[in-house]
């Protein structure tokens, strides 16, 4: 597993040690990038949130591509373990803030987010139910993107967003959303 691009290009992150979490692809990192570059523009100064964010890779990609600050949220103690090391060797820590424990214990947000990055187990429906949430607790503003990733059959529906894109990616679905106005 590897950053695809900007600062820390080709760089090796390390995954975690169990099988309790599943790395996102790294030919699925460059689709969801390529997606949300095409969108985004830039990432320049981006304020971005990595939920259920294990080896990281996600948040590290957007750190890497110009976000300001990336909050990482996960619970697994090997993947925190990664995700620190992984922080620490590219020397990211400064720009990152780490939440151990659940998505679903985030407080209310200090701010919206302009892009929030879900990749919850597969399966579970976990990320639609803390879109939801997080959206109630101010994570979530009009200007907002937010990915989430899923087994390619899931449907993604979360009251008060709209879909803007889908794309399939191996056994992985990609679902882009934006506030419903």
């Amino acid at each position: 597993m590897r950053v695809i691009a900007g600062e820390w290009r080709g760089r090796k992150l390390l995954a975690p040690r169990n099988d309790a979490t599943r790395p996102t692809a790294d030919r699925t990192r460059e689709t969801l990038f390529s997606m949300l570059a095409s969108r985004l523009g830039s990432f320049e100064g981006l304020y971005v949130a990595d939920l259920f964010a294990g080896s990281g890779a996600l948040g590290i990609e957007a750190l890497s591509r110009g976000a300001e600050r990336c909050l990482f949220s996960e619970q697994d103690r090997d993947a925190l373990e990664a995700l620190r090391k992984n922080l620490a060797a590219l020397d990211a820590a400064g720009r990152a803030e780490v939440r151990a424990g659940s998505v679903l214990e985030l407080g209310p947000a200090p701010r919206a987010l302009d892009l929030l990055l879900f990749d919850a187990p597969y399966g579970t429906g976990a990320g639609s139910v803390a879109l939801d949430k997080l959206t109630r607790l101010g994570w979530v503003g009009p200007e907002s993107w937010v990915s989430i990733e899923t087994a390619d059959r899931e449907v993604v529906e979360v009251a008060g967003f709209e879909i803007d894109v889908e794309r399939k990616v191996g056994k992985a679905r990609l679902t882009l959303l934006r506030r419903a106005i």
